[in-house]
């Protein structure tokens, strides 16, 4: 089974990035006819374009790799299609400029072919995608190559199940025959459909069909029965899907897989492509290494002025909450007295954040040189040695304190299915300006519900022009 959906993930994946490439070259080679032959005739170094064509072509296959841009291809609608279509012109030609201008090339280059080849390559690669899914599910399933699939149900689910599957987006089965397992249905159709088989006679019928899968959704049947029905298929040599929906919701993040020698069904409100949290690890990485240098330049001036300031240690450490309840020591500029933590139980009462948090102007246990450190951001700089172990990132949620988290409920706790950032939604939202904890909780899930590497680089610049402003952080 592992086997053919490898099969059917490759053809889709190849597919794609074959039109992909046709639709680029096509629209390059374009976009030069028209600008050295149409609109203004004269001789071009075809040495340099053939060059430039390549390095478009490399593009193109690097955002296919990282960006795993064509994930759900068949699903996606007109619109849909349109903005994902635009959106790798524009990475496309953006990736060119860098290339060009690295490679001190950008100076030969006609600006105009830049304009010329985004119109082309959407208009191309948009037809071209509209046309590979009509041939998909309009040839392909029809053709002897496609997956002949048998559906099992009873009456009453029979309509529901096959009108799904018929309306189904994926492209390589095609449905040939129904059974109806508790009654007696053969000669009708359910929705163009032919019923074939009952309970009585459905082995009998199946050794004699042209069929390569077979899909069992008998809600409330046994599972003893479910277990020889499936033996009897797998002795045919046929692929057998059983459904297990448990749940009358639709969940994008639920899949199968093997544990421990068994076969479980893992649920999931949000999974994160491998590839794209190993570009966010590197990210992470290449940010902690230039902060850290930064860090060092500013420490000795900074060590100075707190140790003038107030006595006690240069450096803050306090025990934090990372990924799924993992502790780990923070480490800060230290901006306030010693006796802080002491003085914090003192001044709850003056706490002006609503919820879990303890947030309050003019905070008497902040040094002189601590107010400065915190408007410019400067006591949080240490925490890039975090990023670099791996308990930060520079994009997450906020990592809470341990007797914050002791306090939370299910729906607080998702904050942290994730690693927890130097920044995030709600820093960059006005940190002071916030006054309930709530907001700051659905600024995070927001962020986790949306994650993807462009809303990272977002809010990384974001950060930067809000420290530059110091807005949002007393």
């Amino acid at each position: 089974m592992e086997n053919v959906r490898r099969k059917n993930n490759m053809i889709e994946t190849y597919s794609v990035l074959l039109a992909d490439i046709v639709s680029v070259i096509l629209s390059y080679a374009a976009s030069l006819f028209i600008r050295f032959r149409i609109i203004h005739y004269e001789i071009y170094p075809r040495q340099f374009h053939l060059m430039v064509g390549a390095y478009i072509v490399v593009l193109c296959l690097l955002y296919s790799l990282f960006l795993d841009a064509n994930r759900n291809f068949f699903y996606r609608g007109y619109y849909q299609e349109f903005y994902y279509t635009v959106r790798y012109t524009v990475i496309i030609i953006i990736g060119l400029v860098v290339v060009l201008y690295l490679t001190q090339q950008s100076y030969e280059f006609s600006r105009l072919i830049y304009l010329i080849f985004a119109v082309l390559n959407i208009l191309v690669t948009y037809c071209a995608h509209l046309g590979l899914k009509k041939i998909m599910w309009g040839y392909y399933r029809g053709s002897a190559g496609s997956t002949k699939m048998l559906v099992i149900v009873k009456q009453d689910n029979a309509e529901e199940v096959v009108s799904r599957l018929l309306d189904g987006k994926d492209w390589y089965y095609q449905i040939t025959a129904a059974a109806v397992y508790d009654e007696d249905k053969r000669g009708q159709e359910i929705n163009g459909v032919p019923v074939v088989a009952s309970k009585d006679d459905l082995y009998d019928v199946v050794v004699q069909m042209t069929v390569d899968e077979v899909f069992i959704s008998l809600p409330d049947v046994a599972a003893v029965q479910i277990r020889e029905m499936v033996e009897h298929f797998e002795e045919m040599g046929l692929v057998c899907h059983y459904n297990v929906d448990l749940f009358d919701r639709v969940n994008p993040n639920t899949f199968t897989q093997r544990m421990a020698g068994y076969s479980v069904i893992s649920f999931a409100l949000k999974t994160m492509d491998s590839r794209r949290l190993l570009i966010k690890r590197a990210m992470d990485i290449i940010g902690a290494l230039v902060g850290l240098t930064l860090t060092a330049v500013i420490t000795p001036f900074v060590a100075v002025a707190i140790k003038l300031d107030s006595p006690g240690p240069v450096f803050f450490s306090q025990t934090r909450i990372g990924k799924n309840g993992r502790r780990f020591k923070i480490w800060k500029f230290r901006s306030m007295y010693t006796d802080a933590e002491e003085r914090k139980r003192e001044l709850e009462a003056q706490n002006e954040m609503n919820g879990l948090m303890f947030k309050m102007d003019n905070d008497p246990r902040i040094t002189r040189v601590g107010r400065f450190l915190r408007k410019t951001s400067i006591d949080e700089t240490p925490q890039f040695l975090n990023i670099l172990k791996g308990d930060m990132s520079l994009v997450g949620t906020r990592p809470p304190t341990e007797d914050e988290f002791e306090r939370y409920s299910g729906y607080y706790r998702r904050r942290m299915s994730i690693t927890p950032g130097l920044t995030g939604m709600w820093q960059v939202s006005g940190r002071s300006d916030i006054q309930d904890f709530e907001e700051i909780v659905r600024l995070d899930l927001e962020y986790i519900d949306n994650w993807c590497l462009g809303l990272d680089v977002k809010i990384l610049f974001m950060t930067i022009f809000a420290v530059l402003g110091a807005r949002g952080s007393k």
